[in-house]
């Protein structure tokens, strides 16, 4: 069975307009390999790069661990694992195979705007979205006190490295790894569901009431990643999300955002007063912002606009 391919600019050669790609439609096959596959291939990537991190990590808490010197072998580890994810060293039958699943394409300077904004816009709204429900469900605590008696310098400095290596090896992993594959068979959607639930099972103190909050993660940075063909802007935010909540866990001892209100301070007990109709008011404007910024990236990286429509298959300079 053979399957529509769009051919379209890459984000990397925009004009100043952005809006002028010439949209080029072809059929060819399907590419080989199977969303099982891909799965597999994104979870061994994530446990690639997570299991000596976190191996590191916890040696670094219990020998010397008033040094964080678990940090400079991390950052070497990391970039050995990345050149090898964007295809060097061996086997060289695979290097092609491992430079296009990483997705790491460069991006113009209005592709990169363009993203970055839609995807903060796209994690504001999650913020938001979050002290909703915290409002309406009793959502899993998650507090600093396993931190407590390590010294400030070795906290401080593993919660901060560990922000930027999470958003390379898991935006690597997810976005790149697994979700274009399923992305070329199925459709963004499907795509995003599915690497939304396995980012949900990847993370240890996933319960089932966080799933759509997982998936909804996985849509901000999926969608940026899947109109820019580049994972590069997911990195970045997700990045910057991992700051923020790690540096307010620090700050704060326990994630307000994510720390459940309990009973009492439930919306069903307590109805709707003015903070939560503020924060409600809040999540719709911002999240409404956040479309028409997403709306904006995917006119301006790929000249294709349709709705329901499959995912241009191909991405040529």
């Amino acid at each position: 069975m053979q399957t529509a391919v769009v051919n379209r600019a890459s984000p990397a050669s925009l004009n100043r307009t952005g809006l002028e790609q010439a949209v080029n439609v072809s059929v060819s096959p399907p590419e080989n390999g199977s969303t099982v596959q891909a799965v597999i291939a994104g979870m061994l990537v994530m446990l690639a790069g997570t299991i000596p991190r976190n191996i590191l990590f916890a040696a670094n808490l219990r020998y010397v661990p008033s040094l964080p010197w678990a940090v400079p072998i991390v950052a070497v580890y990391l970039w050995i694992f990345w050149r090898y994810l964007s295809g060097d060293g061996p086997p060289a039958e695979t290097r092609a195979w491992r430079r296009s699943s990483l997705r790491a394409n460069p991006l113009s300077a209005r592709a990169w705007t363009l993203a970055l904004l839609a995807g903060g816009l796209g994690i504001v709204a999650l913020v938001l979205g979050l002290w909703l429900a915290n409002r309406m469900a009793v959502l899993p605590a998650q507090d600093a006190s396993e931190l407590a008696g390590i010294p400030p310098l070795t906290v401080w400095s593993l919660l901060l490295v560990a922000a930027p290596v999470a958003g390379i090896i898991e935006e690597a992993a997810f976005r790149g790894y697994m979700q274009r594959p399923i992305e070329r068979l199925h459709g963004p959607a499907i795509a995003i569901l599915v690497t939304g639930t396995m980012f949900a099972v990847a993370h240890l103190d996933f319960t089932p009431i966080l799933w759509p909050y997982y998936v909804a993660v996985a849509a901000v940075y999926g969608m940026v990643s899947f109109l820019t063909d580049s994972i590069r802007p997911a990195i970045v935010l997700h990045t910057a999300g991992n700051l923020y909540s790690n540096t307010d866990l620090l700050l704060h001892g326990k994630a307000e955002w994510q720390a459940p209100a309990g009973s009492s301070a439930l919306v069903w007990s307590t109805g709707v007063d003015t903070s939560f109709a503020i924060t409600l008011a809040a999540f719709l404007l911002v999240s409404t912002a956040a479309w028409l910024a997403y709306r904006a990236l995917a006119v301006a990286t790929t000249a294709y606009v349709g709705s329901g429509s499959p995912r241009p298959d191909e991405t040529t300079a």
